[in-house]
């Protein structure tokens, strides 16, 4: 495959994944252009962050052959903070959009935060959603999760590019395992809206939920992990192997911490005995450390797989 056909298939396999958040998107707009507001039964949930996601996704390829020739060996650094700039300038704008329930008017974003926060159990048992202000927590915490979407995407269509571009495969199995990672971590999120992953409104969730959950921490750290493991492929191992296992449990962490301060200071119990309980005065249990960990510890492993699988051709 060409680099043409090969650019020409990433953008419409782009358009064609983000055509219901577009759908999305051009609705809502519509009907807060006529009405300057929009009444709930218009709302669709999860257009933030996914609609400005795939807004940035898609004018970042767009631009990626014209960005190649302006900025060559800059190419990945100049397209990933534009992606960003319009996640940002696309998240703002529909932020500002209120969203009417009879009397009562919010913006976008404190609706979307009650439906994250009401799961399908607790909004099925009384029949409408949670009402609640705005918290800059879930605001950092969806702006975090798209990020890292929009890097490790733009990471992998620029990687291929370039690999086509220049004939050099070098570097197509750490790009193969961010493929692999960010299309699982996406998959994750999109479960995660359909079901809250199954949480029943409470702490205590079920094994289900909590396997779920425990892998959508560990999956997001290794995304992160092997993204900077990719850049760094080939070099030293501090570099290539245990920085990148570094980061991966460094950003798990981070996610755990704003669990703690969406939830004000406590997590979900993901089962009842020592493992699942607190330690002492921090709001860890063994198990939220041994998650924390592995994510770090598989990117370890990935990136020496690749490593020996390299030096093997």
């Amino acid at each position: 495959m060409n680099y043409k056909n090969f650019y020409l298939l990433s953008l419409l396999a782009l358009v064609l994944a983000s055509a219901y958040p577009l759908y999305m998107g051009v609705v809502t707009l519509g009907s807060y252009l006529q009405n300057g507001s929009i009444d709930v039964a218009d709302y669709y949930k999860y257009i933030i962050p996914y609609t400005p996601i795939s807004i940035a996704l898609i004018a970042s390829v767009a631009l990626l052959p014209l960005i190649f020739k302006l900025f060559k060996r800059y190419t990945l650094p100049v397209v990933s903070v534009l992606g960003t700039v319009v996640f940002f300038a696309s998240e703002l704008g529909f932020e500002q959009i209120k969203v009417i329930e009879g009397y009562v008017e919010m913006p976008l974003e404190s609706w979307q935060l009650s439906l994250c926060m009401a799961t399908p159990e607790v909004l099925r048992s009384i029949g409408e959603p949670i009402y609640a202000a705005n918290n800059p927590a879930f605001k950092l915490h969806f702006y975090l999760i798209a990020i890292v979407i929009i890097l490790a995407v733009l990471n992998v269509i620029y990687g291929f590019s370039k690999m086509i571009r220049e004939q050099d495969f070098s570097n197509k199995r750490p790009l193969i395992a961010q493929a692999v990672s960010a299309a699982l971590f996406i998959g994750l999120c999109l479960l995660a809206c359909f079901t809250a992953f199954y949480r029943n409104g409470t702490l205590n969730i079920s094994p289900l939920s909590a396997l779920l959950m425990s892998g959508f921490f560990t999956v997001f750290g290794i995304t992160v992990g092997i993204y900077c493991g990719s850049i760094f492929y080939g070099q030293s191992k501090l570099l290539a192997k245990i920085l990148p296992g570094l980061i991966a449990s460094l950003t798990t962490l981070i996610m755990y911490i704003g669990e703690l301060e969406l939830m004000d200071g406590v997590l979900f119990n993901y089962g009842k005995g020592f493992l699942f309980e607190p330690i002492e005065a921090i709001p860890f249990s063994v198990t939220d450390l041994v998650i924390i960990l592995v994510s770090g510890v598989i990117t370890y492993i990935v990136m020496q797989r690749l490593d020996d699988l390299g030096k093997t051709e």
